[in-house]
């Protein structure tokens, strides 16, 4: 269990110590002053632990600490400016229906399941689900919403079909274990909260697993499977 002084200095109270000597300076006194006389010997006194003021932070953590919060800051200001939709002009309902569900698949909140049934460059019909999370993290979602590529299912997503040649491919991503040996057709196991995402569309839509279908201009038929995650305790 971690002290008093040490537990406040982790909940953000080094944000206001822009040096080392700062965090010390706050932990002297008027009367250390009095009788030391020597600001850098009081800094010594305090880092040392020698007076009463609870545990004191050595340079090296403060300064691990102090970087480990900057580097966290950074990265939730660098993850707000790579939403890929940002400053788009979307047209078309279904990059809409992405780009208002983009921060939240980013984040981990909601792992949405896209479904898109169309042609892919060759004129061959095809068909999937994909798994939303997943593909932005591994892929750049910003000649998408700018309308420069169409995304569609690949043969690495958690299911494709391609009904000419009827190739048939079906993959676990990072979010979801797909199970094809049920009564039900194919459901999407959620790997974070175990609940299941069952995409047949005469299934009646779980409460945390709401289905959207969606009239595109530029995709012959789509459909979101939104899986809100709960947490588990």
């Amino acid at each position: 269990m971690e002290k008093d002084g040490v537990k406040a200095d982790l909940d953000g109270t080094l944000d206001e110590f822009l040096t080392y000597d700062d965090y010390l300076d706050s932990k002297i006194t008027p009367l250390d002053l009095y009788y030391l006389e020597d600001e850098k010997l009081a800094r010594q006194v305090v880092e040392l632990g020698l007076r009463g003021t609870g545990e004191v932070l050595k340079r090296e953590e403060f300064e691990s600490r102090k970087a480990a919060a900057q580097a966290s800051r950074l990265s939730k200001r660098s993850e707000q400016k790579t939403l890929a939709s940002a400053g788009k002009e979307l047209k078309d309902n279904f990059l809409r229906a992405l780009a208002e569900r983009e921060e939240a698949n980013r984040s981990g909140k909601n792992h949405s399941i896209i479904f898109i049934r169309d042609h892919n460059a060759c004129g061959q019909e095809i068909s999937g689900y994909i798994d939303y999370t997943h593909r932005l993290k591994c892929e750049d979602f910003e000649p998408y919403f700018s309308g420069k590529k169409r995304l569609l299912p690949q043969s690495t997503d958690l299911s494709f079909y391609n009904w000419k040649t009827n190739e048939v491919v079906s993959n676990d991503s990072a979010n979801y274990q797909v199970i094809t040996n049920n009564s039900a057709g194919v459901i999407f196991m959620n790997k974070k909260d175990r609940n299941s995402v069952n995409v047949d569309p005469q299934a009646s839509p779980c409460e945390n697993s709401p289905r959207v279908y969606l009239k595109s201009d530029i995709y012959h038929h789509v459909a979101i499977f939104d899986h809100y995650i709960k947490c588990i305790i």
